[in-house]
């Protein structure tokens, strides 16, 4: 005997036919932002103070993503969304001790420890940024030295594009980046004036260092060791204790009897 009662759908077949009767729908914009954040997977910020003022922090899943000062923080939501096509939200937790310690002085700590989101960027890219990382603070280094040290020599203006365009300034610290002629140069998170005053926090005291360009030196000899180095090598004090004899090309150094530095690797430049 047949039963008259109804067939009930199961909740995965009536699921199946509630999205396809979505088709060519559109999903609210909030809709992305809550499902990822309710799964831990929303890009998020923490605004904190820097020798710059006021910066915002933001990071991924997979690592610090952004680094930038705003006038608000809807100002900063704003280029985050427009520059990574999703959206970011304020952390509630408060930001790790090494992130607050290199915002607020870009000299300390290991930013080996930090995890950077670089998926946006080419691998050019992110060889360039990856490379300033390791000018350690209170040094300089040129572009030209970025590009020939990640076996692109002939793409200095590439490097200086990239660097232009870090995603996470301060943090990967492409103000320690000059020119060529050993002149400061620009910078992407506030001009030439902001540049400056993070190497005189870091301790690269960028009048002398121009004054020297002035002067046509792009190099410093240590007299006693025969090696030379650039001007900012092992701090500024080496350059009155220890390295004073001046040079305006690798060649003429070379030439004079000395060795270049293994620790700046001049010849890279």
């Amino acid at each position: 005997m047949k039963s008259s009662a109804k067939k009930t759908a199961s909740p995965g077949l009536a699921l199946r036919r509630a999205l396809r009767s979505l088709h060519g729908e559109r999903a609210p914009e909030s809709l992305l932002p809550a499902v990822l954040a309710r799964v831990g997977l929303g890009d998020r910020y923490w605004r904190l103070d820097s020798p710059l003022g006021t910066v915002y922090v933001a990071h991924s899943p997979a690592g610090i993503s952004m680094v930038s000062r705003a006038g608000s923080a809807a100002a900063f939501e704003r280029r985050y969304r427009e520059r990574f096509g999703r959206p970011v939200s304020k952390e509630k937790s408060a930001a790790p001790a090494e992130v607050r310690a290199l915002i607020h002085d870009p000299k300390s700590g290991e930013r080996g420890k930090l995890r950077f989101d670089l998926r946006s960027l080419s691998e050019f890219e992110r060889a360039v940024l990856l490379k300033a990382l390791e000018i350690p603070g209170g040094e300089v280094r040129p572009y030209s030295w970025i590009a020939r040290e990640i076996g692109h020599p002939d793409a200095v203006r590439a490097a200086g594009s990239a660097l232009a365009h870090n995603p996470v300034p301060l943090l990967i610290p492409c103000h320690r980046v000059v020119r060529a002629d050993g002149h400061i140069g620009n910078y992407s998170m506030g001009g030439r004036s902001a540049k400056r005053r993070l190497l005189r926090v870091e301790g690269a005291d960028p009048a002398v260092l121009e004054s020297l360009a002035a002067k046509g030196v792009r190099y410093l000899g240590n007299e006693e060791g025969r090696y030379f180095c650039f001007p900012t090598c092992g701090g500024l004090h080496h350059l009155v204790l220890a390295n004073r004899v001046p040079f305006a090309s690798p060649r003429e150094a070379i030439a004079a009897g000395y060795a270049p530095c293994g620790d700046c690797r001049p010849l890279a430049a």
